[in-house]
C-alpha cells in the first residue's frame, strides 16, 4: 500500500510559474537545504504527542452533495479537547526521509515535530519555529489522518486562519488512503487550500490545485487563485469543496471560486484518480521550491489556528 505525500520539487516548480508566485532571494540567504544530503538526527528532542499503534480506521463513504443542497454531518474534530487526539491524527516527524522523499519532494527547509502541534482554548494550532534540530533550522508540525479517518465525496471544509511571511506555506488537503492506481500523482491529490508568503508576495491570493495524471514525472495539475477579502492572516474562514464523482467544486466563506471536472488517471479509467477514499492533512511549511526561503522579513513563530474541520454527507 503506497502511503507516501509524493509532493515532487518538479510539481511545486511548475505550480510556482502557473501562479506567478516567486521567493525573495539575497545575497545573503543561506542556500536551500538539500534533505538528498541531510539525514535527520538521530535522537529527537522529548515529544508529549505520539503516535499509537493499530489505529482503527472509519470510512466516510459519503452521498455527494449538490451545490446550495442539503448536507449532513457525518464527522468532525472541534478540538475542544486538551490535546490532539491520537486515535484521529498521525504526527509526521522529520525532513521526509522516512517517507522516501527527504525534503518532502519539495526542498521544504522544517522539521515536524509532533509538539509544534497543540489544542488549547478550541484550537489546533500548528506553530512554526525557527529553532534549530540538527542542521534543520525551523520546525513546524504536519498531521493527517492516514489509517484514521478517509473520506470519498461529500463536504469537507476547515475553518482556519492561516499563518504569513515570506517562505511560510500553510496547507489544508487531501492524498489517497491506499494509492490504488500508482505512485503520485495517478491516484490523485486534492489541495482545499494552500497560500505562500501571505502578506508580502503572495498578497492575500489562497489556491486550490488538482494533482492528477500519470506517476511523476507525468503528472499532471490544474489550479485556480482566489484572493480573500478580509486578510486570511488576521481572520478566519472557511475553506472547502464539494466533492462529486464528476465535479469539485472550491469554496472561502461559501463563495464558489473554482470548479473542476476533467482530469484522468494513467491508473485507471475517469473518474479515476478521485473514486476512492482520501485522507486529510494538515501542515506549515517553511521555504521549499514554491514560496522561497524565509528572509529577514520573515518574523517567527508563525501559526495556523484552526477551529474545526467537518466532513459532510449528502441528503439522499
Amino acid at each position: 500500500m503506497a502511503q507516501h505525500s509524493y509532493r515532487k520539487a518538479a510539481k511545486m516548480a511548475f505550480l510556482a510559474s502557473a501562479l506567478g508566485l516567486s521567493g525573495c532571494f539575497g545575497e545573503n540567504d543561506e542556500p536551500l537545504l538539500s534533505g538528498v544530503d541531510v539525514a535527520p538526527p538521530a535522537q529527537l528532542p522529548p515529544q508529549g504527542n505520539v503516535n499509537i499503534p493499530n489505529p482503527t480506521i472509519t470510512l466516510l463513504d459519503n452521498t455527494p452533495v449538490s451545490a446550495g443542497a442539503a448536507r449532513t454531518l457525518v464527522w468532525s474534530d472541534e478540538f475542544d479537547g486538551d490535546r490532539v487526539d491520537p486515535e484521529t491524527w498521525f504526527f509526521q516527524s522529520g525532513d521526509g526521509t522516512d517517507e522516501g522523499i527527504p525534503g518532502w519532494g519539495n526542498n521544504e527547509l522544517q522539521f515536524y515535530l509532533p509538539d509544534n502541534a497543540q489544542v488549547s482554548d478550541g484550537l489546533l494550532r500548528i506553530t512554526a519555529r525557527e529553532e534549530r534540530v540538527g542542521p534543520f533550522r525551523y520546525t513546524s508540525a504536519r498531521i493527517i489522518t492516514r489509517d484514521r479517518v478517509a473520506v470519498r465525496y461529500g463536504r469537507i471544509e476547515a475553518r482556519i486562519r492561516l499563518p504569513g511571511g515570506q517562505g511560510i506555506w500553510p496547507a489544508f488537503w487531501l492524498f489517497a488512503q491506499d494509492s490504488p492506481y500508482g505512485g503520485w500523482a495517478a491516484s490523485g491529490e486534492i489541495d482545499i487550500v494552500e497560500a505562500v508568503n501571505l502578506g508580502g508576495t503572495g498578497g492575500n491570493r489562497v489556491f486550490g490545485t488538482l494533482h492528477y495524471g500519470g506517476e511523476f514525472p507525468a503528472n499532471l495539475f490544474t489550479s485556480r487563485q482566489y484572493t480573500v477579502p478580509a486578510d486570511a492572516t488576521q481572520e478566519f474562514h472557511v475553506y472547502a469543496i464539494e466533492w462529486d464523482p464528476t465535479e469539485i467544486r472550491w469554496y472561502v466563506d461559501d463563495v464558489l471560486y473554482a470548479v473542476q471536472n476533467s482530469w484522468f488517471s494513467t491508473g485507471g479509467p475517469f473518474p479515476a484518480p478521485f473514486d476512492t477514499p482520501f485522507y486529510i492533512l494538515l501542515n506549515v511549511a517553511v521555504g521549499g521550491n514554491l514560496p522561497g526561503p524565509p528572509n529577514e522579513s520573515t518574523v517567527f513563530p508563525v501559526t495556523m489556528e484552526v477551529d474545526w474541520v467537518r466532513v459532510y454527507s449528502g441528503v439522499d
